[in-house]
């Protein structure tokens, strides 16, 4: 019966999650809920389940929420805007480097783990250049996706965060043995960049050559817009999505203003930055403590007093409780899924249906799967719906939760991300870029499962995951 009722509710959390019904906190925290009054437990025993979850998920919530404030406020005060500005010079105009270029300016600008804030930054620096020299915005698009998924498995990114929050491990204990695969994942993504401006830069020459030749034909010259299902950008204040055919507004004030900027705090920001970067991989204090340490010393430094502060802490105070009350309500989840036995009933159930043979591989199927599964199951949906029932199962044949935990990571709305339909800032990428989302999705998923899959031969090669538990 525990069973049956616990994997109505997953069901119940996947339908509200994937057709967006309702928030992923109605969702999250109400289902439960209900599935334990109907399973026949008291409010006293629902409240206690409730408290166990709520702590444990507490720390990682704590740490999310004083993460974006610290780099929120780090970008308020141009910390990023050299970096930003070297790599769209390095860029020039030649089809190559501007694809490396386009790789290197997403992955620094998703420091933050924020997919908003890198398509928001990232396409409207490229996209004149790439209409500029005729290069595709498919090509834009993939880049900028590779380069934000690549980085998206930093431990103050979402899925890290909605992962240690199921498996009860430290955000940091799940992404400091993946960090071999997450550099040899960057890697990949600027030797792919590479490939595809080579092929933009030889595409371009093709079409000037037929150009050339075919009298008055100018459709495919260099500086002309290629026929890639592009809707042209209406300036920054709103880009047409084609295929959805709605307007995607962008909230200029999530943009940095000039009376904000801190230039002669930049060596003091980035000294602090690096610090706090290194201090949270050596493991000296915990992820929560070391970022809001890092968000006070910020604030103090860069916005001395009450009125400033208040404000900056205002600015980015909207996605830091979206984040940390979807949070919450997964441990509300998680708590009663545990806490009552349902865990354990539909793990039951599940390993009996299982192929013994296939049970020690559990984690490599999960890595191997994780960029199309982006595609089926959002964050929410995947590491609180679909993630415990899999860590039950591999528990019942001796598998551990952190290594199916980590084996997703490599894929699953991570590198997954840009192709995911299922999350906001997917809508914006395609919006920014002017593509249409169909072909979009064609034109990056191959590339970043193949990210994916390099990444998940370097984890089991460094033992993150194991190749056969």
């Amino acid at each position: 019966m525990l069973a049956l009722i616990g994997y109505l509710m997953v069901a119940a959390i996947l339908a509200l999650l994937l057709t967006n019904r309702v928030a992923a906190v109605v969702a999250l925290a109400g289902v439960p809920v209900v599935g334990a009054l109907l399973a026949g437990f008291g409010p006293t025993e629902i409240s206690g389940f409730v408290a166990a979850g709520l702590g444990g998920v507490v720390g990682t919530a704590t740490m999310f929420v004083f993460a974006i404030v610290y780099f929120g406020v780090m970008r308020d005060a141009g910390l990023f805007d050299p970096v930003i500005a070297r790599i769209v010079r390095f860029a020039g105009n030649a089809p190559v480097t501007v694809c490396v270029g386009t790789v290197l300016l997403a992955m620094a600008a998703h420091l933050d783990g924020a997919g908003a804030t890198t398509f928001l930054i990232t396409i409207p620096a490229m996209l004149p250049l790439f209409d500029r020299l005729g290069m595709s915005r498919l090509v834009l698009t993939t880049c900028v996706g590779l380069g934000a998924g690549v980085m998206n498995l930093l431990p103050w990114g979402g899925p890290t965060a909605r992962a240690a929050s199921v498996t009860g491990e430290a955000a940091n204990d799940l992404w400091v043995p993946l960090i071999p695969a997450q550099v040899v994942g960057m890697i990949t993504v600027v030797v792919i960049a590479w490939w595809l401006g080579r092929r933009e830069a030889q595409r371009i020459e093709q079409s000037a050559v037929t150009t050339s030749v075919g009298a008055g034909n100018t459709a495919g010259s260099v500086g002309a817009l290629p026929n890639t299902g592009a809707v042209p950008v209406r300036g920054r204040g709103g880009p047409v999505d084609a295929a959805v055919g709605t307007s995607i507004a962008v909230d200029d004030t999530d943009e940095p203003h000039p009376e904000l900027l801190r230039p002669r705090l930049l060596w003091f920001n980035a000294l602090l930055t690096l610090v706090v970067i290194a201090l949270l991989i050596a493991g000296t204090a915990s992820p929560e403590l070391l970022f809001l340490v890092g968000a006070v010393i910020a604030l103090v430094v860069n916005y001395p007093g009450l009125a400033q502060q208040t404000k900056r802490i205002e600015a980015h105070s909207k996605g830091a409780m979206l984040m940390a009350t979807t949070l919450l309500a997964a441990g509300v989840f998680l708590g009663i899924l545990e806490g009552s036995g349902m865990i354990e009933e539909m793990a039951e159930v599940a390993a009996n249906a299982l192929p013994g043979g296939a049970a020690p591989a559990l984690p490599l199927i999960v890595g191997a799967l994780g960029v199309p599964m982006s595609l089926l199951f959002g964050p929410d949906a995947f590491y609180f719906g679909v993630m415990p029932v899999l860590i039950g199962v591999g528990e019942q044949f001796g598998v551990s939760g952190t290594d199916i935990a980590q084996a997703a990571l490599l894929g699953e709305e991570t590198v997954g991300f840009p192709i995911s339909p299922l999350t906001g800032s997917f809508f914006l990428l395609v919006g920014l870029g002017g593509v249409d989302i169909g072909r979009h999705i064609r034109h990056l998923v191959g590339w970043a499962w193949l990210v994916s899959l390099v990444m998940l031969v370097a984890a089991v090669i460094t033992g993150a995951v194991p190749l056969w538990a």
